[in-house]
């Protein structure tokens, strides 16, 4: 290698996640094992117990990709968006 070539290093950024499609697939999980989803989603998000979801559908796994705080701002976010402006 001369002393002109530039080595180029790329970091891999670890894959996003879209709290929206999480919060519906999780939402979705729920209902079909019959659970109410607005009362588990709550339970979840205000203990942080993960056994408030469901496993099915890796609906656990998903919630938990994502902080607590970042699926409030998004419920907060859309609530205002669509109720108060």
């Amino acid at each position: 290698m001369g002393k002109n070539n530039t080595q180029f290093f790329q970091v891999v950024k670890e894959q996003q996640y879209d709290v929206e499609s999480i919060l519906r697939d999780v939402y979705g999980a729920l209902m079909e094992k019959g659970y109410n989803p607005i009362n588990q989603i709550v339970g979840y998000i205000m203990s942080g117990d993960p056994t408030y979801i469901t496993s099915y559908n890796g609906a656990r796994s998903l919630i938990m990709k994502v902080e607590r705080d970042e699926i409030l701002e998004v419920l907060f976010e859309n609530y205002i968006n669509t109720k108060l402006s």
